[in-house]
């Protein structure tokens, strides 16, 4: 019996090419490099349309796109005046109840400076504050999900804001609140202007940047807002702390605070993308699909192939099994018993006894060679093989 390959196989000489072998590779291999140049790209445009920030951002001298100088200017000109402090010690000496204290970049406040801002007695308005800071200074106010709304109403009765009207938010943190806060410029019942009173102080905590920066102030009522927010008192103390020194902060902010949005993002779209690998990688196996050898191969060479495993692995046990079961096979349809007693154990006894009498051996002899233990060595195999065809011929000749 020969086993016919396919043309294409039989073309190719049964040797694939590195070409095709390549080919095989990459159509098995593109859809990972897909999903990882997909990924790349969206890292890029992410970065390059998120805004880079500077040393300066949102420092009240600064006269650069982030910086706050235009603000801090308005309210000198409207008889507010604006200090500027650069330690949390310093700001806390010079606030009093008279004033409002401003307090950005709270991400380079230490744990000891935020314990100072405990003692304030003035108003506080605290820009996009750190979790620290907000469950410090910002008692039953809880971070939220981040808006990307650009522009919002006030949706409160907190007069600054109504005053302002709309403003211009863009990328906000949004605040969920209880107890007897005023939330404004809500999106999904979280705000992103909050007002709590905290004892004798008044804090405002303002989930957007974007408003205090000279390229943004002068947008829709941003302007009006922060004039409301930061002139509500006599004076200003605007926070606007230098870096730390090193170590002095250590261990104060978790991984997470640390991290930026943009490396955040990063990370959900690789585990979203490994997760859609998998589920890809991992769809269920269809039903077994018969396929035509790659070359021809013919009987002889597959029986020779597969007894000199047997002998190999000296597994004499399972080369009698075959052969016993193959003889009982080919004889069980001669004696006209079914054929599905050839490898019943019940059915052995029966088996044995109709050879015997078809043979006229003894059962001892016939079941030795039926159903006997496993030879000793070669010598026995082949001695086994010989009975096994003299039996079969004897009983398909009687």
């Amino acid at each position: 019996m020969v086993i016919q390959s396919p043309a294409r196989a039989q073309e190719a000489g049964g040797e694939p090419s590195a070409r095709q072998v390549a080919g095989r590779r990459w159509r098995s291999a593109r859809g990972v490099v897909a999903a990882l140049l997909a990924m790349a790209v969206i890292a890029v445009i992410l970065a390059a349309l998120r805004p880079s920030g500077s040393p300066e951002r949102l420092d009240p001298t600064s006269p650069k796109k982030d910086g706050s100088r235009a603000l801090a200017e308005i309210l000198k000109q409207h008889g507010t005046p604006v200090t500027v402090a650069r330690h949390a010690a310093q700001a806390v000496d010079q606030s009093g109840s008279g004033t409002v204290m401003v307090v950005t970049r709270s991400e380079r406040l230490t744990q000891d400076d935020i314990d100072r801002l405990r003692g304030v007695q003035g108003g506080l308005l605290l820009v996009e504050p750190t979790t620290p800071v907000l469950e410090a200074l910002a008692p039953g106010v809880r971070t939220g999900n981040i808006s990307f709304a650009n522009t919002a109403d006030p949706q409160c009765s907190l007069q600054a804001a109504t005053l302002a009207g709309t403003v211009t938010l863009g990328e906000s943190q949004t605040y969920e609140t209880s107890g007897n806060a005023v939330s404004c410029y809500q999106v999904d019942r979280e705000a992103r202007l909050v007002q709590v009173q905290d004892g004798p102080r008044t804090v405002t905590v303002l989930g957007s940047s974007t408003p205090l920066t000279n390229q943004h102030l002068a947008e829709e009522g941003n302007a009006a807002l922060l004039m409301n927010l930061a002139g509500a008192r006599g004076s200003v103390v605007w926070l606007a702390p230098d870096v730390p020194a090193k170590g002095a902060g250590a261990g104060q902010e978790s991984l997470t605070d640390l991290l930026p949005f943009g490396v955040k993002l990063f990370f959900l779209e690789l585990v979203i993308a490994v997760i859609l690998v998998a589920l890809w990688r991992g769809r269920r196996l269809g039903p077994v699909v018969a396929e035509a050898l790659p070359v021809a191969v013919r009987s002889a060479e597959t029986v020779e192939g597969r007894a000199r495993l047997y002998r190999a692995s000296r597994a004499r046990d399972r080369a009698a099994d075959a052969l016993r079961s193959g003889a009982r096979e080919r004889i069980v349809p001669l004696l006209g018993l079914p054929r599905t007693s050839a490898q019943d154990p019940a059915a052995a006894r029966e088996i044995v006894a109709a050879v015997a009498r078809r043979t006229a051996q003894d059962e001892a002899y016939v079941g030795a060679a039926l159903y006997g233990p496993e030879p000793v060595d070669d010598a026995g195999l082949i001695a086994l093989t010989s009975v096994l065809d003299d039996l079969e011929r004897q009983v398909r000749q009687s």
